[in-house]
């Protein structure tokens, strides 16, 4: 959770740079590049075996293109760094409901209570902040965390098997084919200012973000349950809202502030409940 909460502030500054469209693709791209490297050098397959091709697909549709378009997209619309992270976390909950769905996880009614607080105190923040109604970004940033909610559970579940690294690498070379020639085109035919914070926010979603953080969150989720694992994501508002702070001088009201310890207190409760 620490690598992905920096992920919302580095796409931020990489669109000061880079076209949204080629910041969501384009970390794909790379962190591929590094994925294949890492393959070659532990001497493993540049492809998962063709029978779990149907499972990194999904896995590809939600962390490869959903998340990183949809999420950047919001970014792009005006949703401020710290309201996006305050919204994803409703992420836990999604991830639980894939769980029960894909993995055939059966959490306690204690996790459900805590987990549905967690999502209430969400849609409360998102609609006092909205006045009454979710904006488009809102709407994009939900559509976020589904797709991330897919990637997470399928991924997490073929981790069971196999090693996490191999997991993440597979998806992203599974999906080079499609990411490195619209990078390619994108690279040539959208506006691009090379500045330092830009190019260190673009290296930041795709080694971290896009790749490295994968490998200790697939491990986490497959031994200590999908759904009760990935309420661990119920701190990531928060963190994300220290680096909004601290990174980029955003400015919060109480209720960001109540939304996101509301949500760490539901965590707390996730955990005690185990599956």
């Amino acid at each position: 959770m620490l690598a992905f909460s920096g992920s919302f502030p580095a796409t931020v500054y990489a669109m000061r740079g880079f076209d949204p469209w080629l910041v969501a693709v384009g970390r794909a791209a790379l962190a591929g590049v590094l994925a294949l490297v890492c393959l070659r050098a532990g001497g493993r397959p540049l492809l998962p075996r063709r029978a779990d091709w149907p499972s990194y697909a999904l896995i590809s549709g939600g962390v490869v293109f959903g998340f990183p378009v949809f999420s950047g997209l919001a970014l792009a619309l005006g949703a401020g760094t710290a309201h996006s992270a305050v919204v994803i976390g409703l992420l836990p909950a999604a991830t639980a409901a894939c769980a029960v769905l894909r993995a055939s996880e059966r959490p306690r009614p204690l996790f459900w209570a805590a987990c549905a607080a967690g999502a209430v105190a969400i849609t409360a923040f998102t609609l006092i902040q909205g006045q009454g109604s979710a904006s488009w970004p809102d709407l994009l940033l939900v559509a976020a965390l589904l797709s991330a909610a897919v990637g997470y559970t399928e991924g997490a579940r073929l981790t069971r098997q196999t090693p996490g690294w191999q997991v993440i690498s597979h998806v992203l070379v599974f999906s080079l084919p499609v990411t490195a020639p619209v990078t390619a085109v994108l690279a040539l035919t959208t506006p691009i200012m090379i500045t330092p914070e830009a190019v260190a926010g673009l290296a930041y979603v795709a080694a971290i973000s896009m790749f490295l953080g994968f490998i200790p969150w697939y491990a986490g989720l497959a031994r200590g349950g999908i759904a009760r694992a990935g309420q661990t994501q119920l701190t990531q508002p928060l963190l994300t809202l220290l680096w909004a702070w601290f990174l980029m001088g955003e400015r919060f009201g109480p209720a960001t502030v109540i939304a996101a310890v509301a949500v760490l207190v539901c965590v707390a409760v996730t955990q005690r409940a185990r599956t």
